[in-house]
């Protein structure tokens, strides 16, 4: 089969010179790196912003007034007005930097749920949840006595909402939603959920970890109270998470960490807490990182998002569509790519995905096999595990043929070894 002509609006070889990692050999063979799922590589704008910042401007924030902690508070809160913008959010305000996507929900879990859920309340999520939109909830509710419910997964791979203002109850205070599954690739309704939870008086928590990477997320269109997300899966660097909040929610929240700089003044007797978000960041945060970030918000605004979506799409429907071909294989999520991001798990009935991953890495290919920080779903699909190729701006549909040729030669490896 000829190679997808992806359409997009970059060059995707003149971009993939951007990245220094994907010139590396593994195992004597070219890296074709498929787990951007679990993190991205950085481009070269990214990784000069983190030195630029630590050989120039190397100083704490929001205290020192000397010209160093001007200049790195400046550039620290100007990521913070990229993010918003980035998201559309209304205001920079309404912007948290935390470590990660699974540290932003923990800070609604602790901050918000237990001031505002109590016995007999009701937590509702769905079976697709990463284990950070699931543990937090439901450790809450063990803590507090409020009680959690799901939404079920379809054989097709999508969520089961027929009825969903039903299933949205008079007792139900929050709804946890991830936009799109890490392991499936499903894409959610959220706004039609939201809309359904905002009827009956709950708040949403989106987990926006594998959908504001990947396509436009306006979050006042999606009318969403709280989306987390990571910069490492956006081509930013580790340790700097996100979440929004509506403004009004997080001036009614308490803290989640305490000690210095979330202040405003402290007593002996007590303490008073700083203005939104930085009530919220306690101590000296990730500055470097954070700055950085704001480098790869700046190379993915540069592409457009629209174009970042319609090239991830095409190279998921040529991947889908020869993977399809292979005998044997089973493939999970929605059939047309149009409904999910640019994630496709997939097994061998008779295979182990830790065996298809270890041969595929001898062949240079970084895939993720395992239960993706998913068992439940894992569960209702009926495995332990799946096999999973993720893809973003730099892949080219030579690495998803790449891909299919290494699972055609796990195939006939253990067809040769079960002679």
């Amino acid at each position: 089969m000829k190679p997808l002509k992806v359409r997009s609006m970059f060059d995707v070889q003149a971009l993939r010179q951007d990245f220094p990692i994907l010139s590396r050999q593994v195992h004597g063979k070219p890296l074709v790196y498929l787990d951007n799922a679990a993190t991205t590589q950085k481009p070269q704008a990214v990784i000069e912003a983190l030195v630029h910042f630590y050989q120039h401007h190397n100083a704490n924030i929001h205290r020192a007034i000397h010209t160093l902690g001007e200049e790195a508070t400046a550039a620290y809160e100007e990521t913070r007005a990229k993010v918003a913008q980035f998201i559309n959010a209304p205001r920079p305000e309404t912007i948290v930097f935390t470590r990660n996507a699974t540290e932003a929900l923990n800070l609604v879990a602790y901050a918000w749920g237990r001031h505002n859920l109590g016995p007999g309340d009701e937590i509702l999520l769905t079976e697709m949840e990463h284990h950070s939109n699931l543990v937090p909830w439901q450790r809450l509710a063990q803590e507090v006595g409020a009680v959690v419910r799901y939404i079920g997964v379809t054989d097709e791979g999508t969520l089961a909402l027929d009825g969903l203002d039903e299933i949205i109850g008079e007792k139900t205070k929050l709804v946890g939603v991830t936009h799109v599954s890490n392991a499936l690739g499903t894409i959610n309704p959220v706004r039609e959920i939201v809309a359904a939870a905002h009827r009956k008086g709950a708040l949403v928590v989106v987990d926006g970890a594998q959908s504001v990477p990947h396509m436009p997320v306006d979050v006042q269109a999606l009318d969403c109270d709280f989306l987390a997300f990571s910069g490492h899966k956006m081509l930013g660097p580790t340790g700097v998470g996100v979440l929004y909040g509506r403004y009004e929610l997080l001036e009614a929240m308490e803290p989640f960490l305490t000690g210095g700089e979330m202040i405003r003044r402290v007593r002996l007797d007590g303490a008073t807490w700083n203005d939104v978000p930085w009530k919220f960041e306690a101590g000296t945060p990730n500055i470097a990182d954070v700055i950085a970030f704001g480098a790869a918000l700046d190379y993915l605004s540069a592409l457009g998002m629209e174009n970042v979506r319609a090239h991830e799409e095409a190279l998921t429907a040529y991947t889908l569509r020869r993977l399809r071909q292979l005998e044997d294989i089973i493939v999970y999520g929605p059939k047309d790519a149009s409904q999910r991001g640019g994630v496709i798990s997939f097994n061998y009935p008779d295979i182990h995905p830790h065996d298809v991953g270890t041969i595929l890495d001898r062949e240079g290919l970084a895939i993720r096999a395992g239960h993706h920080c998913a068992q439940p779903l894992m569960r209702r699909l009926g495995v332990t595990g799946t096999v999973r190729a993720s893809f973003y701006i730099y892949n080219t549909p030579e690495e998803a043929d790449a891909l299919i040729e290494g699972v055609e030669k796990v195939r006939a490896f253990f067809g040769d070894a079960s002679r």
